[in-house]
């Protein structure tokens, strides 16, 4: 099932020397799925870690999913992957090749959602919630979005960009499956505690449903 705190690694945040390390801190906290970001390194400089962090989600019975390497997932048989716009072309033979969960950004789009959702993907994401540190470049949304989307798909849906623990229960009240974080969690000094946070959140909201 696809939903709770869903973690995506940085480059600059989690650097390859400690990345391990600071995924086994979020799941230990209650993250259920983990995105590896990596913009910077070949498939082939990667391959080992992704089978690595698999694993260690795997042993957590957590979700992996590699961000943008639509080869490198087939090739080792991910369990999930998410793609950008892109893609967006390509979403049928991905779908047709790929086994594993499959996500996509949707930006502010519920007509693209919807697309996406006819195509088979597994779960759709919108953003920038907010300004984000790590992206700073994308532009904001309109929460309601995050709610119109909840009303017209039937899939998933995750909520990402700028989420911290300030502004969590804006985006709550819009009732995503999902909550992506990026810098709220590989920021902070307790990455297993932040993680607990955000876990306990969603757990206290199931019970209140």
């Amino acid at each position: 099932m696809l939903n709770g705190l869903y973690v995506i690694t940085d480059d600059r945040l989690t650097p390859k020397d400690s990345v391990l390390a600071s995924i086994k801190n979020a799941l230990d906290g209650g993250a259920k799925i983990v995105q590896l970001r990596d913009k910077i390194s070949n498939d082939e400089q990667i391959e080992s870690l992704v089978l690595d962090i698999q694993n260690i989600c795997r042993s957590y019975k957590a979700k992996f999913i590699l961000n943008d390497r639509v080869k490198l997932a087939i090739k080792l048989q991910c369990d999930g992957l998410h793609v950008g716009k892109s893609d967006y072309e390509n979403i049928e033979f991905i779908r047709k090749n790929f086994k594993g969960i499959l996500g996509v950004s949707c930006y502010d789009s519920i007509a693209q959602a919807k697309k996406m959702q006819n195509l088979k993907v597994d779960y759709v994401a919108f953003g920038s919630m907010f300004n984000s540190p790590t992206k700073p470049k994308s532009k904001t949304i309109p929460l309601k979005i995050l709610s119109q989307a909840k009303e017209e798909l039937s899939i998933p849906v995750c909520a990402i960009g700028g989420i911290n623990n300030k502004n969590i229960d804006t985006v709550m009240l819009q009732n995503p499956d999902m909550i992506a974080v990026i810098s709220d969690i590989w920021k902070s000094n307790n990455i297993k505690e932040q993680s607990k946070f955000y876990s306990n959140y969603f757990k206290r909201i199931s019970n209140e449903m």
